[in-house]
């Protein structure tokens, strides 16, 4: 799964690594921080749990959200850091959001160790439901 790591790669992590000890998990203990690469600019974001977990906000979203806020709607890479050993990998809902702003963005994948992995999205939700799919409809109730 891994693509070769490149220093941009290795940045964009250090700055997920940077803003994961700020994460809200008090229920799981499992942090997670996650920096977008976006228009020359990055964008941090950490996981925020809540004792409603359905309401629990993960760190790639809160990321996302900064660079949306920021006025930004291309996403050119993605780096995550979580708690484990091994390199965290953004969970089946993260994959369909960032899917919105980037269907083939770089996704670099890192954990406590030294070990990181670098893949893009398609590769990790191949056959997204995307934009496109909607522009398809032509509006008319189907009988």
């Amino acid at each position: 799964m891994s693509e070769g790591i490149t220093q941009p790669d290795l940045a964009l992590l250090a700055f997920a690594r940077e803003i994961r000890p700020k994460a809200y998990a008090p229920y799981s203990d499992f942090r997670v921080g996650a920096a977008i690469f976006a228009g020359g600019e990055i964008f941090q974001g950490v996981n925020v749990e809540n004792a409603a977990f359905g309401s629990t906000i993960c760190a790639e979203r809160g990321a996302a959200m900064a660079a949306v806020a920021a006025g930004f709607r291309e996403f050119d890479a993605i780096a995550v850091v979580g708690d484990s050993d091994a390199p965290t990998v953004p969970c089946g809902a993260c994959r369909q959001f960032l899917a919105e702003f980037n269907p083939e963005m770089r996704v670099i994948m890192g954990g406590c160790t030294d070990a990181v992995e670098v893949t893009t999205l398609d590769r990790l939700l191949p056959d997204a439901f995307v934009r496109g799919y909607l522009d398809q409809h032509d509006g008319e109730d189907d009988e």
